[in-house]
């Protein structure tokens, strides 16, 4: 029977140290209800804090080593293999009083995937990770565990010609990141991940699956970018597929300030967002860490066609950056993706299928929206201040314009569209993780982020929802102040917040699924 081989599974993976009765609870309610359990379940693990493996699997869920040494941890840790097991885990978890918190890549920069303040329940969704191509209708289904790079990696075994606009990071996990609205090298030709999504499989609070049209368009809209573990558990996304050329072309030229870099970048921001849509350009803007003596600039590019067209089309509108046809590599579009992810042109593209990142890092970061030039005295601002940082850090700068101008804001509740010319993250890694040293860090990234505000967006200021950052305020869920996310609200989703309030509270009425940045009940709300 299922039932016996998960009671042998939670005896084997579980230690003989006593749990706690809340663990002993929920456990006994899975075993009680969970006779649906499908044959799938015999690989299904269950980990609480006792036993041995738990301090392996919680490191190896944790992109950020900053959170490794939080109090914060869960009772246990969940690897389902069918979706039956997380619908009962939910119903389980209702019943006694604990949380939930919902893991598919790990890159969740504040942590909020794996720590709460309350008595909570990590599910870890490896096993849900199929992925279906379909050609015929240019469409795919991947489920919420699967990262980018599976899904690059099964898409470029179906077509040479087919590609999916998301994130540049293989190893991100497709269940979040297209919730939060997801953007990469195709951003400027096709817009984001979440534009492309056209049905998805979301379980509820009452552990019902519902598809686009049984959980409604409202809820349907919300989930595309507005944050979908506020609203349940995303299984699954249905995408439709985008087309590429057969040939792309990538370069990367460095430059330092001592080589014009300064001059260049502010070129740059006059030409990015109105360049052919076919052409994506960024900067990595970085100093080398301690005794850092320059800044160096890296224009990282993806153009969807031959170098031939690519070389004229930077003539005509970047030629200070002085391309040459020796910068150029034609390469497949799924090389590019290998590419940007730091590898080589001919490295194999099984490498994506790595889930794990090669190093590992505690950071911090932040983000800003553009709306006009920064001047060349505020960019010398922005060296002087990296400069006298003695650990790694980074400023990543996103083109934004093309395809991304042509969506109203209020399409899906990503709302940074028309006006914006490019997206920028600030980064900041350190290695040695105590409080102390953690905390350094961020006071510099603060620092860094009050001397911005002149040159970003205003009225809000803006910030994009998967770079998310506690410092804007949280949401006290189990207090009776909420003021603080309307602050956050605003500068993640901006017109489209009352909107995601509004649906929550219809949908989710008792705030089950909840987190220190998810969205909040209406009526709290000031």
């Amino acid at each position: 029977m299922a039932y016996l081989a998960v009671f042998l599974i939670l005896s084997l993976s579980i230690s003989c140290a006593s749990s706690t009765s809340v663990e002993k609870s929920f456990m006994q309610c899975m075993l009680t209800i969970g006779s649906s359990f499908s044959e799938s379940s015999e690989n299904t693990l269950f980990i609480n804090s006792s036993s041995i493996l738990y301090p392996q699997v919680l490191e190896s869920l944790k992109q950020n080593p900053r959170w490794l040494n939080s109090s914060s941890k869960p009772l246990l840790i969940m690897t389902p293999s069918h979706e039956s097991e997380i619908q009962e885990a939910i119903l389980c978890s209702k019943k006694n009083g604990v949380q939930i918190r919902v893991v598919s890549g790990g890159h969740d920069y504040e942590g909020l995937s794996y720590l709460c303040k309350t008595p909570f329940i990590m599910i870890d969704l490896i096993n849900i990770r199929s992925i279906d191509i379909n050609l015929a209708d240019e469409s795919a289904w991947i489920q919420a565990g699967a990262t980018l790079g599976e899904l690059y990696y099964k898409i470029s075994k179906a077509s040479k010609v087919h590609a999916f606009p998301a994130g540049i990071c293989p190893s991100v996990g497709v269940g979040g990141h297209i919730s939060g609205g997801g953007f990469g090298t195709l951003v400027r030709k096709h817009g984001l991940a979440a534009d492309h999504v056209v049905d998805a499989h979301l379980i509820d609070v009452n552990g019902k699956i519902l598809d686009r049209k049984s959980m409604g368009e409202d809820v349907f809209w919300a989930i595309r970018g507005g944050s979908a573990t506020s609203f349940g558990i995303v299984l699954a996304w249905k995408i439709r597929l985008v087309r590429v050329p057969p040939i792309v072309t990538v370069f990367t030229i460095q430059r330092t300030l001592e080589q014009g870099g300064t001059k260049l970048l502010h070129r740059w921001q006059y030409i990015e967002d109105k360049l052919h849509e076919d052409l994506f350009i960024r900067i990595i803007a970085q100093n080398s860490g301690a005794n850092s003596k320059t800044i160096l600039t890296m224009f990282n590019s993806l153009f969807l066609g031959e170098k031939d067209n690519l070389i004229r089309i930077m003539n005509e509108s970047f030629p200070e950056l002085g391309l040459q046809e020796k910068d150029c590599i034609e390469m497949s579009w799924i090389q590019s993706v290998l590419y940007f992810a730091g590898y080589n042109k001919y490295d194999p593209i099984e490498l994506l299928l790595n889930r794990t990142t090669t190093y590992k890092s505690s950071f911090k970061a932040k983000s800003d929206y553009v709306k006009e030039p920064i001047p060349e005295i505020g960019l010398q601002g922005i060296w002087k201040m990296l400069l006298k940082q003695e650990t790694f850090a980074l400023l990543i700068m996103e083109p934004y314009g093309g395809r991304l101008n042509e969506i109203s804001e209020s399409e899906i509740p990503f709302p940074h569209r028309k006006g914006n010319m490019y997206n920028i993250q600030y980064i900041v890694k350190w290695d040695t993780n105590s409080i102390e040293e953690s905390n350094k860090h961020i006071k510099w990234m603060r620092m860094l982020y009050g001397y911005m505000t002149p040159y970003v967006s205003k009225s809000p200021r803006a910030a994009y929802y998967n770079y998310r950052d506690l410092d804007l305020g949280s949401n006290k869920h189990d207090n009776t102040r909420y003021s603080e996310a309307s602050v956050w609200g605003i500068k993640y989703f901006k017109g489209n917040f009352k909107r995601l309030a509004q649906i929550k509270t219809k949908f989710d009425p008792q705030n089950f699924f909840r987190n220190e940045q998810s969205i909040p009940l209406l009526n709290s709300l000031p």
